[in-house]
């Protein structure tokens, strides 16, 4: 007997609907690693934001772009802001305002001030070109206003701020072509350093300016005699001190050239001394403070030590003094400077230990060893902030947040690692899942045993046994816990987070990672995104960027192939990182891309050309399937091998443009695993509406910029013919214009400002997320023109040559969104039974995860779903969904620059593992259809195990007075 319709669709609505996890399992399934990016030598610094407190905080500007404060104490993060538009951003900048609890950024084109304890935004301006310095200036009112030097075509333009509100108070413009350094003032004036000249070698022009109308005073040159050839030639340029200097060395680093600013003829010498060879590095260290004493370090180093010299600037007669020498130390080291009023502080950092030296004089005021967080860890310095504290006339303390050769961001109090930041791990560019390799050990055994004949194997396999008793005493020493963790709740048993291993749901995986820095790192998804280990795969240069093109994973060897765009190439072990093959840039031509192909011998990656011909490759390496790659010009082409004799030739099967005006900006296929349970869709009366499946399509996305048009291309990557098209007006190019495309749906995502072509619907203004059905027909339990074969598919559409293609039965929907989706993935099940869910990221910094029903363009427009339709679970149509914070998969955490995010299947067929990447990184584990296969946290194990003892004992004791009345039964009877 059938229940009532209308009872069944009551208890539908009362059930809660897909959730991302249980609410239990929020903040513990996933992880956030909250990233700034790699800290600056000249944007970072201690400050405290309000005088009243003792304590200061870490505050940086990052290579990403990220503003953010940390507590020195624990190295959590107090807030972040994200500064830059785009990845092209440029130098960054940032001053403290003393006193007054604010920093000041400069960034792109952008001068911004922020409150240093809140992070809130007090004032922003924006002005033309790119912002080149900015500094802070008292005035002769003890006003702190803002100086900022931007380069905007080609003129040279200085700008002082009012502190208060960021108002213009004068504007300085120098137009003579010259490439500005920067902007610096003492007690007095205002002086603007440039480079003056060409390339070939540029001479220093120094500019000063009057403080009240910014107009110019005096201006002098000084000659390098053809040792500055590039800004990077100048070593400093002194900031806010008593007695501002400019230096830099000549061409063979024998000597230093140093002149204070505002003395136009008194450009000093000072002779570098040699240590193991020649210099092959010098940097200076200078107090930014004016009340600081005008004293500073020069720091030289060679291939084997460092060593430093300390200098003193008489203010009377502007003389240049060498005070005294550090002495030198093997290996590579790190200076850093830090202020207490007038005084000077030196802090040096070596891989053994930590020295603090007065600017006075020469004697050690503190040294401490290194004490790594681990034994075998050997910290390397680059560069780093200190803070010097002066507890007794003798007694000093200092702590240094320094940033190591291996991109971590560590913090070292009194020569101890307090805390330690994975900022490397920051600036993600590519990212692939990886399986935990099996024991090689056991695998080797098991396949020894099927080699051979079958006595030999259970002999062998006796023997093995009885071999592994010796682990039998460890294994019941962790029984009874392993028993009481599985009845209590909580976790008794701690995984030991040093050993990889697999678990029997498929959760503990790896995820291997390229940073745009040339780092790989690999993190384990079981263990809250724990480090494994990372490695340096390519030295880039600073400003440029690692352009990944592939990762691809074999399991089955436990290696990781990593391909770059100019021509390069690393191969390196899954679980350990250590490097097997490599081949650096420029052996190799570039690529326009890379695809993994399965050939005759296996799987591997193909690299692709800049004009999109992979070149003749050996036939035995020829890929089984057809390609799709883009063409010079940005055409999309298909692509086949020929085999001829020994080698495999690439042909172009076709060539697909787009209209004149339009340029294509995206291609996207179907995952590379996509499991289809079900070649159909049963409706509400039992009949069957076919997925169009046909594997051998993608979606490619065009815009026109003139016109404002996106235009949306389904193509049969087999013949090149358009199945499906779509155009979409008022579209603005220059936001985010996202797609994905999976089994027999696509949706995609831009704003537009289309006008509605009917009466009874209303134009739609904003961001529109449009998700279209394919079916191979219109009717239901029609296979449209394939209904006439005798085995029908659209995985294999025609065998008739020269047949035109097959068109899909196309069912279209869009719906408002409240906010941008800069990218979108979709979950991945293992068999595909579990309804896939839209994973969509945010310009709040969010990730949503959208259930499939809501998206569903067969949902009734106008009017309510019918008995039929509400057994299908068809809701009434809305043309605005509202992103429910229930939905957001990342909860309240703020994850920033998302720049992808994969999934991989897990196990169990209800769970999808995430992975999000770009400046942070993120990760978690998503049931769209809900955890149909395992019990919930919040399962009561205690309980159950309580109720079966209970029922247990029951029985034991009903069950002789059961037996004891059926017997008195039997007597009465007789």
């Amino acid at each position: 007997m059938r229940l009532p319709l209308n009872l069944l669709c009551l208890t539908l609505s009362i059930l809660p609907r897909t959730f991302a996890v249980f609410a239990d399992e929020a903040y513990t399934v996933d992880y956030h690693h909250e990233l700034l990016g790699l800290p600056q030598s000249d944007t970072t610094f201690f400050y405290k934001p309000r005088e009243t407190e003792q304590g200061a905080l870490l505050y940086t500007l990052s290579d990403l772009g990220v503003l953010g404060a940390v507590n020195p104490g624990t190295g959590d993060v107090r807030w972040r802001q994200i500064l830059a538009n785009d990845d092209n951003h440029g130098e960054g900048f940032l001053r403290p305002v003393e006193g007054a609890g604010t920093v000041i950024s400069a960034l792109g084109n952008r001068v911004d001030a922020w409150d240093a304890k809140s992070g809130r935004e007090r004032w922003g301006n924006i002005f033309t070109g790119q912002a080149k310095d900015v500094e802070v200036v008292e005035g002769f009112d003890n006003i702190k206003d803002v100086l900022t030097l931007f380069e905007d075509a080609g003129k040279v333009v200085v700008r002082k701020l009012n502190g208060d509100n960021g108002d213009v108070v004068w504007e300085y413009v120098d137009a003579s072509g010259d490439l500005p350094l920067q902007v610096s003032t003492n007690v007095r004036d205002i002086f603007v350093v440039t480079l003056h000249g060409s390339w070939g070698g540029y001479s220093v022009k120094v500019t000063t300016l009057d403080h009240l109308t910014g107009k110019r005073v005096t201006e002098y040159t000084l000659s390098t005699k053809g040792d500055v050839h590039t800004p990077e030639d100048v070593l400093l340029v002194g900031a806010n001190s008593a007695a501002p200097i400019i230096a830099w060395t000549d061409r063979s680093r024998k000597n230093l050239k140093v002149n204070i600013l505002g003395k136009p003829s008194d450009l000093q010498t000072l002779p570098l001394k040699e240590s193991d060879g020649e210099l092959t590095k010098v940097s200076i260290h200078a107090p930014n403070l004016a009340q600081s004493l005008p004293h500073f370090l020069v720091h030289s180093h060679s291939a084997t030590s460092n060593r430093a010299d300390v200098y003193h600037i008489d203010m009377k007669s502007g003389s240049i003094s060498k005070a005294y020498e550090i002495p030198k130390l093997a290996g590579s080291g790190a200076f850093s400077t830090s202020s207490q009023g007038a005084n000077v502080y030196f802090t040096r950092f070596t891989e053994e230990e930590t020295f603090i030296f007065s600017s006075m004089s020469h004697g050690v005021l503190g040294r401490w060893p290194i004490q790594a967080e681990k034994q075998h860890d050997r910290l390397r310095f680059l560069h780093g902030a200190s803070e010097v504290v002066q507890k007794a006339p003798d007694t000093y303390a200092v702590r240094s947040a320094m940033v190591t050769v291996e991109q971590d961001w560590v913090l070292v109090r009194n020569g101890a690692v307090a805390w330690s930041r994975v900022e490397g791990l920051s600036g993600v560019v590519a990212a692939e899942w990886a399986e935990i390799p099996a024991s090689e050990s056991l695998a080797e055994t098991l396949e020894a045993e099927a080699h051979s004949n079958p006595l030999q194997a259970y002999i062998h396999r006796v023997n093995r046994h009885i071999n592994d008793l010796e682990y039998l005493p460890a294994y019941l020493e962790k029984l009874p816990t392993r028993i009481l963790s599985a009845i209590l709740p909580g976790d008794l048993v701690t995984p030991n987070e040093s050993v990889l291993e697999r678990d029997n749901f498929g959760f503990n995986k790896l995820v291997i990672v390229a940073t745009q820095r040339g780092r790989l790192y690999a993190l384990d998804a079981g263990s809250q995104g724990r480090v494994v280990w990372s490695s340096k795969a390519f030295d880039i240069l600073a400003g440029n960027k690692w352009d990944v093109k592939s990762i691809f994973v074999n399991n089955a060897k436990s290696t990781t192939t990593v391909r770059g765009s100019q021509g390069e190439y690393i191969i390196v072990n899954t679980t350990t990182g250590t490097g097997l093959e490599a081949i650096n840039p420029g052996q190799w031509p570039p690529v326009q891309s890379a695809a993994v192909v399965d050939s005759n011998l296996g799987r591997w990656v193909l690299p692709i050309g800049i004009d999109g011909n992979p070149g003749d490759i050996p036939k035995d390496w020829a890929p089984k399937e057809l390609l799709v790659v883009r063409g010079e010009n940005g055409e999309v082409k298909g692509l086949k091998f020929d085999i001829k004799g020994a080698d495999a030739k690439p042909i172009f099967t076709w060539s697909f443009q787009p209209p004149s005006g339009q340029r294509i900006v995206e291609v996207v296929s179907k995952p590379a695993h996509d499991p289809v349970a079900s070649i159909g869709r049963v409706l509400g009366d039992r009949t069957v509406m076919y997925k169009y499946l046909n594997p051998n399509t993608v979606l490619v996305t065009a815009v026109s910029d003139e016109s404002s048009i996106a235009s949306f291309y389904l193509l049969d990557t087999v013949s090149g013919d358009v199945l499906y098209s779509t155009n979409h007006e008022g579209v603005d190019t220059k936001k985010p214009i996202a797609s994905v495309f999976t089994e027999n749906w696509f949706a995609y995502s831009l704003w537009s400002d289309e006008l509605s072509t009917t009466t009874s619907l209303h134009g739609s203004k904003g961001y529109q997320l449009v998700v279209t059905d394919l079916y191979e027909s219109p009717i239901p339990n029609d296979r449209g023109t394939l209904g006439s074969n005798a085995n029908a598919s659209s995985l294999d559409p025609s065998d008739v040559p020269n047949a035109g293609p097959v068109l899909p039965h196309v069912i279209s929907q869009s719906f408002v969104v409240p906010e941008a989706i800069t990218h979108m993935s979709v979950s991945q099940t293992r068999q595909g039974i579990t309804t896939r869910q839209l994973l969509c990221t945010l310009e709040s910094n969010s990730i949503i995860g959208i259930p499939r029903y809501l998206l569903d363009p067969r949902r009734p427009v106008g009017r309510d779903p019918i008995p039929a339709e509400q057994e299908e679970g068809l809701l009434r149509y809305s043309p605005v969904i509202e992103f429910d914070p229930k939905l957001i998969i990342s909860h309240k955490r703020e994850v920033l620059g998302i720049k992808g995010v994969i999934t991989s299947p897990a196990i169990l067929e209800s769970t999808s593992l995430v992975f999000a990447y770009g400046i942070d990184v993120f990760g978690t584990r998503v049931n769209p259809s809900a955890a149909f296969d395992i019990l919930g946290k919040a399962f009561n194990k205690l309980s159950l195990v309580a109720t079966v003892l209970a029922l247990g004992v029951g029985v034991a004791v009903l069950a002789p007075m059961v037996r004891r009345k059926q017997i008195n039964g039997r007597w009465l009877n007789a």
